[in-house]
């Protein structure tokens, strides 16, 4: 580590190991937006073939330890559709903490159309109610010798723990609108051998409403609302809204209260394949700059 980014880089620390143990951060925009799953088991298998999605973000002031969050994620359906299973892994490390958390999840939809032989990013056509539950695993590691602080016996050992994660998510979604709700890790640090551990219980209730504009809904504006709810801490509300042109190109942009301003652009240059790229103008913490990353989505079984 050179000495001169030391002081900022336990600064990050400092600052934000606190906020990182109390659970993961929301994902932005672009992840959720293009891949529910990350949020809501419910929406797995909810697409006509498989899906395979990768995000990351990070910011955009290079400093060691700065905040990023990376995740991978599969899901398929299964039974003619009527039931969905899917893995995620999560990635998120700041400073010298990092949390992993690895999960496997299924869903069982009831549908009430039949309509058959959708194109494949039209998922939207669907009548359907969905219900979803993972199950998995998260490790918590905190590197803290590697700080150097000497003397104090709260830095004199690295930290790790590994605790069972449960999460659970219901989703309703229609032509017109989706709605969904979903708290990914339902036990806390209920396991945990640590009492100084805290991870919260999150909740997301989200709503969207797409308005189409041309016969062939091939052009969509999606006006969209994410609301996050966590014990002792302000309610987080994502208002966002984007526009679909042609199945091609994407534009959109939004606010995350008290935090950032965000701006997407995608590209689907084949219908299997979407590319987005996100832009966030944060208030917070302007000593790492602003946050970008971008979410990519392929499928597969689609003809």
């Amino acid at each position: 580590m050179k000495f001169g980014t030391y002081p900022i880089f336990l600064a990050i620390v400092v600052l934000w190991i606190p906020r990182f143990s109390s659970g993961q951060q929301t994902p932005l925009f672009a992840a959720y937006h293009y891949d529910p799953f990350l949020i809501n088991p419910a929406y797995s298998g909810m697409a006509k073939g498989s899906v395979i999605s990768f995000n990351h973000n990070r910011y955009t002031r290079y400093i060691e330890g700065t905040p990023s969050s990376s995740a991978l994620s599969f899901h398929t359906p299964l039974a003619n559709d009527k039931m969905g299973v899917g893995a995620t892994i999560l990635d998120d490390r700041i400073g010298v903490a990092s949390a992993t958390t690895a999960t496997l999840a299924y869903s069982y939809k009831i549908y009430f159309d039949h309509q058959q032989n959708r194109p494949y990013w039209a998922v939207y056509d669907q009548n359907v109610f969905s219900f979803g539950m993972t199950a998995g695993v998260q490790r918590l590691h905190e590197n803290l010798l590697e700080l150097g602080v000497e003397g104090d016996p709260e830095f004199a050992n690295n930290l790790s723990e590994t605790i069972p994660v449960i999460g659970a998510g219901v989703l309703y979604n229609r032509v017109g609108f989706y709605l969904g709700l979903s708290i990914p890790n339902l036990l806390g640090n209920r396991f945990a051998s640590r009492d100084n551990l805290n991870l919260s219980t999150p909740i997301y209730g989200y709503f969207g409403y797409r308005f189409f504009t041309d016969l062939y809904k091939e052009n969509m504006i999606t006006p969209s609302l994410l609301v996050k709810y966590e014990k002792g801490a302000p309610v987080q509300i994502d208002a966002n809204v984007s526009a679909a042109l042609k199945n091609r190109f994407e534009i959109g942009a939004g606010y995350r209260t008290n935090s950032s301003v965000n701006f997407l652009l995608g590209f689907y240059p084949v219908e299997q394949l979407r590319l987005v790229y996100q832009y966030s103008v944060g208030f917070n913490h302007p000593v790492l700059g602003n946050n970008h990353g971008f979410a990519l989505s392929y499928a597969f079984d689609y003809d």
